[in-house]
């Protein structure tokens, strides 16, 4: 076949019970210009006589495969493999609407500073009901809505759904790819193009169901814990918005607070207390040492970085209007962490 436009990039590790679901939902597509670039990774099941059988009926499904189980080097492998100017991803086990592949599509055309486009996604599976769970991330996912809101999200969670978004090849390729390390690949690589200045859009569209199961790699794989996710954000904002030296506040004296205090503190040894309008907790040391201050000490920007380590996002919002009303902006003076 001629060189398609897009790519499809889809790894396999045992999914021989959705796998010609989801692949159907990749050849089914409106959009006709495209190939389905299969990476088999470490398979111990059916999934590949599925997918050779469905490559045999359709010269579009191109396959690969690897031995050793490894998604982040999976998804490298496939990315360069891939002959597409824009790769779309996609997972085993998740299905997307027909029209998805064209409106993302679609979407880079009309926005050529956008490096990639994301959608909105259905949450299927575990726990997938609106305040529960995955349904509670899907539901903040999906109020993403400008490029500047998914990039403020980068330091809360990976601010979109991995196999809803669709990029261009070769900007991420020249990024360096997918890395594999103890952090997840995914929001490594979002932090990774924000970091040199990357925009990302959304289709407001609901075009991928996202499916949530106990033995998916999110759930049982190590790199995806909150310590690994911590430590990958912590990485990040000490090479970005905290380089140089510059100090942070944290507020928010819960259990999230003190988990980014003193962890930031062990590393980089940059934190000068927490904020709190817990009257029980200000005055109190925690964190190892850390002392617990005011709201009300708060005035106009000092230099230092105030990190939003808050559970819900109505706390975040207003505390972000408190700190707007003293003249703080939001990247500048301070950020929302998880």
């Amino acid at each position: 076949m001629t060189k398609p436009r897009v790519s499809l990039l889809i790894p396999v590790c045992d999914a021989e019970t959705t796998l010609e679901r989801s692949l159907g939902s990749a050849l089914g597509q409106s959009y006709a210009d495209l190939e389905v670039v299969v990476v088999l990774n470490g398979i111990t099941d059916q999934s590949r006589e599925v997918v050779r059988a469905i490559a045999s009926q359709d010269a579009r499904v191109r396959v690969f495969e690897r031995e050793e189980a490894n998604l982040a080097e999976a998804l490298d492998d496939g990315l360069r493999r891939c002959r597409g100017e824009l790769v779309v991803r996609h997972d085993a086990d998740d299905h997307m609407e027909p029209e998805r592949v064209a409106l993302q599509v679609s979407a880079l055309d009309e926005h050529p500073e956008w490096i990639g486009v994301t959608a909105l996604v259905r949450s299927v599976g575990l726990n997938a009901e609106p305040g529960e769970g995955m349904g509670r991330h899907v539901a903040w996912l999906n109020s993403l809505e400008t490029p500047e809101a998914i990039r403020a999200g980068r330091f809360i969670d990976a601010p979109m759904a991995h196999p809803a978004v669709t990029f261009r090849r070769q900007e991420v390729i020249d990024a360096g790819g997918y890395r594999d390390g103890d952090f997840p690949e995914d929001h490594e690589l979002w932090l990774r193009l924000f970091e040199a200045g990357a925009l990302f859009g959304s289709v407001r569209e609901t075009l991928v169901d996202w499916t949530d199961r106990p033995e998916r790699f999110t759930r049982t794989n190590i790199r995806c814990r909150d310590e690994a996710r911590r430590r990958l954000v912590h990485d990040y904002l000490a090479s970005g918005p905290l380089a140089n030296g510059r100090r942070v506040r944290i507020w928010g004296a819960g259990p999230f607070g003190k988990r980014h205090a003193r962890e930031l503190q062990a590393r980089f040894g940059c934190v000068d207390d927490l904020i709190d309008i817990d009257p029980k907790k200000i005055g109190r040391e925690v964190a190892g040492g850390l002392t617990v201050v005011s709201h009300t000490s708060i005035e106009e920007p000092d230099g230092r970085l105030i990190l939003l380590a808050v559970g819900s996002a109505g706390a975040r919002a207003q505390i972000e209007a408190f700190l707007t009303e003293r003249g703080h902006r939001a990247e500048r003076d301070y950020l929302p962490v998880h």
